[in-house]
This record gives C-alpha cells, structure tokens and sequence, in this order.
C-alpha cells in the first residue's frame, strides 16, 4: 500500500516486508528500483516536480528518516515505520549471500567501494561482489558496460540524490542481468568505517539526525530542510482538510 506525502508515493511497509518485496524483484525478469528518500530528499523533491515524478518511477519507495515517519503521521497517513536504506542494504546482503546473487557496488571515492565490499564479505563469507567502481565518472555508457561484465545481479548505487535516481531510471533497461538497483546515498562510507553511525539507543529514539549534526555541524544548512519539511506537510495537510481556516 502506498501513502502519498507531499506527492511521493511511498510503501507503507516494515524492514521485513521491505525484504521481501525486495527478494521477489531477484525473480522478476528486468531490473527493479528502490529508493530511500528521507526528508531532506523529500523536501527537494516536493518543491521540483520533476524530481518528484522520477522518485515515484521506482518500483519501491522506502521512508529513510524519522523526518517522513514523523511528517506521515501528522498528515495522519501514518508509516508502519521508518526504513533506514543502509539498514535495509545491510540485511539483504544475507539474502544475497543465500541466493548466491551477483552484487556490484557503484558510488563514492575511489577505494571506497573495495574498503565496503572487503567489509561486507567478512560478515558474510558467502557474499558474491561482482565488481566495483567509484562515482567520479563521466562517461555512464562506460559503466554500465562494466556492470554488464561483471554479470552483476543487484547494484548498490551510492550517487546521491539526484545524480543515482537518474542512472538508475535511465540505464535499468539496459542492465540484462540485473534484477534490483537500490539508492543508497552514502552508505558505501559506512559500509567501509570511514563514517560511523549513532548509537542504538539513539537510532530506536529516532535522534540519528542529531548525532550526524554533531559530528558534522557543517551539515546544518541540509538539517534545516527536517524541520521545514514536516511543517510543509503539516501545512499542506491543514489546507487540504480546511484545518487552518
């Protein structure tokens, strides 16, 4: 079921059924996309509409932030939940590792993408990486030769917004053997170790946010958008039902 929040479409499931939808695209016959858009995302994408149709082409929309949980809620059109990307891309490296999927990691800095896969591989010995390459590219037609070389299954893209929605909206029909394509921002750097997350206790009280801003103040300018995000769908939602008259 879909719920829309400020025209993005996203899927109203748990991490499990998040999974599952996922594991069912590895036996489709063309390659599936999945988006993690959180409110920073998702406020960009309700001020330009056409960012906000490419977001809605994806064959899954996960709520990555306590920001669309939150801002679903007021809407009351709430979310099971929130669905962290780097959480769902973590848990499905085991499904992979079962299935015996092909996965290409593609995004970030040179390096980066070998530290994430020798990383992932020691947590799951079983885990098949295909290939890897960083997202300082240029020629696109180049890289998803080398995707389609390496007989990749599932591609990691870590591009950021908007840069991996377009490559995968744009090359999904020319990957053959690719059955899911999932954009995930910069979780190759916490794949590798070079950023670490919050602490449990603040990722289940929804404070992650928090934590990054106190690592990195220089994000403060991106963080603002979390809170004018949730009043826009607040304000919308009150004009929408005639609330703020």
């Amino acid at each position: 079921m879909k719920q829309d929040i400020l025209g993005l479409n996203f899927d109203n499931v748990t991490m499990e059924e998040a999974l599952a939808a996922a594991e069912g695209f590895l036996d489709g016959d063309r390659a599936a996309v999945v988006v993690t858009p959180n409110a920073e995302i998702a406020y960009d994408a309700a001020k330009d509409a056409e960012f906000c149709a490419l977001l809605n082409r994806a064959d899954l929309m996960l709520p990555d932030g306590a920001g669309v949980v939150l801002a679903a809620k007021l809407r009351k059109t709430p979310l099971k939940g929130k669905v962290a990307g780097i959480d769902f891309a973590r848990n499905l490296l085991s499904v992979f590792a079962r299935r015996g999927t092909r996965l290409y990691l593609l995004g970030s800095k040179p390096g980066v993408a070998e530290q994430a896969a020798e990383r992932m591989k020691q947590e799951n010995p079983a885990l098949q990486i295909c290939g890897c390459a960083d997202g300082y590219f240029k020629d696109e037609a180049a890289v998803v030769q080398k995707i389609n070389e390496a007989g990749a299954e599932a591609v990691y893209v870590c591009l950021g917004a908007p840069k991996q929605e377009k490559f995968m909206l744009d090359h999904r029909d020319e990957l053959p053997t690719v059955r899911l394509m999932a954009g995930l921002g910069g979780s190759l750097d916490g794949f590798a170790g070079n950023v670490k997350r919050a602490p449990q206790w603040m990722i289940r009280m929804n404070l992650e946010w928090f934590y990054r801003l106190c690592k990195e103040p220089k994000r403060i300018g991106r963080m603002m958008r979390l809170p004018k995000y949730v009043i826009k769908a607040t304000g919308n939602r009150q004009r929408a039902t005639g609330d703020g008259e």
